[in-house]
């Protein structure tokens, strides 16, 4: 394995040898651009939006945040859960790549659950018996065992440690232990936890993740069960490029901004009345468009707030304005005066813009996310009072 390569999320190109292969598996899975120099064997290569690790060929490469790693999982965990994510409860290590810090959290949180004891819960089960216990399904009995006393086919409650809290920890468990950044000592730590959670099914065996609902009997299992479902959520992948196999384990910037503007914003704007959920529309009298906002605010079900979140600005080459046309259409749609796009700072600037002849507004915001948890939430909630304020002075 060669040294890996660090890039850093928005940082200017950096010149870097790699081999034509690696290059193009690293510009075909879009993990990063790399353009080709003067000077043979070293190219030009800027990371992308993702973040994670990435492994083409024999080349680790590393994409970092460009906020901090705490600052990082504060935005991921708040989108999930806005009441508990309030307070950073881990301690990473800044210099963590962001695998690593999950790691850390993950193992920190879980082992936290972990210590006192497994969870237990009633999980339904159903299966065949020679003989009774709980109840017979009596329509797949006759479909199965016509005229026949055994076996039975019975369903019963059984207490056990094989439930969606101690199978999302395992899940989570071996995710980070496929990891290849992961550290000796976390992987050490991961097997302990494998090896206590030993009698809970594997996610393999599972159809999907499954499904929890917070209470009081599983109050310690959550900050760990928090953390696992943001691991899980990470884009695992392998694929081939030419004659390259690219694996990863990645997530993007532009959704997790997404993910947190939303529901922070929500949050925010709660005390003002209303409600917001996904508001699918169309552009078009025919409805072969289809329009969907990242965020609209209802009042007796009717839009009164939309807006975009951009963690960067759309200017693709002959369309320098792609944002701008987007929230234009989505105010247009929706009988809207005002619109409001809201980036992240440093990727775009605070602005307004009046459409001539129609008297629309759009505004530009920005956030600082490299602000502390509490001011980047006092920052949204003054961000949401700008918006009440826009829409009340259409009136």
């Amino acid at each position: 394995m060669t040294t890996p390569l660090i890039l850093r999320e928005g940082a200017p190109a950096r010149l870097v040898a790699l081999s034509s292969a690696v290059a193009d598996a690293l510009n075909g899975t879009q993990i990063a651009r790399c353009v080709r120099t003067a000077q043979p064997g070293v190219w030009e290569v800027t990371a992308g939006t993702h973040i994670g690790v990435v492994e083409a060929a024999d080349q680790q490469v590393i994409i970092q945040p460009k906020i901090t790693m705490n600052r990082l999982i504060f935005l991921m965990g708040y989108a999930r859960h806005p009441r508990f994510w309030r307070d950073e409860i881990v301690s990473l290590d800044p210099e963590d790549n962001l695998p690593q810090a999950l790691t850390t959290a993950f193992i920190q949180l879980a082992g936290r659950a972990l210590d006192q004891g497994l969870l237990k819960g009633y999980r339904e089960v159903e299966t065949s018996l020679p003989v009774l216990r709980g109840r017979i399904r009596e329509a797949d009995q006759l479909r199965h065992h016509w005229g026949r006393t055994i076996p039975l086919e019975v369903r019963y409650d059984e207490f056990t440690v094989d439930i969606p809290e101690n199978q999302i920890l395992l899940a989570a468990a071996v995710r980070l232990l496929r990891i290849p950044t992961t550290k000796p000592t976390q992987r050490a730590a991961l097997q302990r936890l494998r090896f206590q959670l030993a009698d809970v099914t594997p996610a393999s065996a599972s159809p999907a993740i499954p499904r929890w609902t917070p209470s009081r009997l599983n109050a310690r299992y959550q900050p760990g069960l928090e953390i696992a479902e943001l691991i899980l959520a990470g884009r695992s992948f392998e694929q081939r490029v030419g004659q390259v196999r690219v694996t990863g384990y990645l997530f993007s910037m532009a959704r997790i901004f997404e993910d947190f503007v939303t529901v922070a914003l929500a949050e925010a704007l709660t005390p003002f009345g209303g409600h917001s959920r996904r508001y699918d529309t169309c552009l078009d009298d025919e409805e072969q468009v289809d329009v969907l906002p990242d965020f609209v605010w209802l009042e007796a079900d009717r839009p009164v707030v939309v807006a975009d979140a951009k963690y960067k600005a759309e200017k693709p080459a002959g369309f320098p304005n792609a944002d701008l046309y987007q929230l234009l259409a989505y105010c247009t749609v929706l009988g809207l005066p005002v619109g409001h796009l809201i980036y992240a700072k440093g990727n775009e600037e605070s602005r307004q813009y009046t459409v001539r002849r129609a008297g629309i507004r759009l505004f530009a915001h920005t956030l600082d996310l490299s602000l502390p948890p509490h001011q980047l939430l006092a920052s949204i909630g003054d961000l949401a009072h700008s918006l009440e304020t826009s829409r009340q002075r259409r009136y």
